[in-house]
């Protein structure tokens, strides 16, 4: 493992120089590797130690009532996975979460955890902000996921990646379609409705807004 890459993650970069490496020493590191498609954790697991993601790349999913698999997120090293359930009455994984390619893992101790805490202001400081920052993407992602048509989703994730009317999707259709929770042909079909409709333009990724205002207004549908 290379300890310079638990460093760039959000919740240790600002350890200060002359510190790091005590600091290293006190978290008692383990790390695990996993093949590409292997389960890092599943929905329900219990979360006994901080899972820093080191190395790679992992999708977090959930499976809808209508049995569909919703992608959450994607999430790329490094970075803490599901940090604040480690303190959590119900300390259980939210998600599966599995490795889109080789990954490494590392694991520190609940015990190391809270002695930084309550010892280290940065790392507590660093801690705190990481929770916080989740807890608004956390929400805009339910607020997404609260829309009930395709177009209005698809609606929301053009608006959150246009600059002056021009966008990109920044996935392909089958990854989209995962990331909203509903069948590529249905969302394929959304799109080609959209294009019809005269709302946007669409050529491979990129794309530009031509009735703001409509679209604005499937949002609300």
């Amino acid at each position: 493992m290379n300890t310079d890459d638990l460093l760039l993650c959000p919740i240790c970069k600002n350890i200060p120089v002359d510190k790091r490496e005590s600091f290293l020493d006190e978290l008692k590191i383990k790390t695990k590797s996993f093949k590409k498609g292997e389960w890092i954790a599943q929905q329900g697991d219990t979360v006994h130690s901080l899972h820093i993601l080191s190395k790679g790349s992992v999708k977090a999913e959930m499976i809808s009532e209508s049995g569909t698999v919703l992608n959450i997120e994607t999430i790329h090293a490094p970075n803490p996975l599901a940090p604040a359930f480690l303190f959590a009455e119900n300390n259980q994984f939210p998600v599966d979460v599995v490795a889109l390619e080789d990954v490494e893992i590392i694991l520190i101790p609940k015990k190391s955890i809270i002695e930084q805490l309550t010892n280290n202001e940065t790392f507590l400081q660093c801690f705190m902000t990481f929770n916080s920052n989740r807890v608004h993407f956390l929400s805009e992602r339910l607020k997404f996921l609260s829309t009930k048509t395709i177009k209005g989703k698809l609606s929301q994730h053009i608006l959150s990646r246009t600059d002056n009317l021009c966008f990109t999707m920044g996935m392909n259709q089958t990854s989209l379609a995962e990331y909203f929770g509903v069948t590529r042909p249905s969302l394929s079909r959304s799109i080609a409705e959209m294009i019809e409709e005269e709302i946007i333009t669409l050529k491979g990724k990129n794309g530009k807004i031509l009735n703001l205002e409509k679209m604005k207004g499937l949002i609300a549908q």
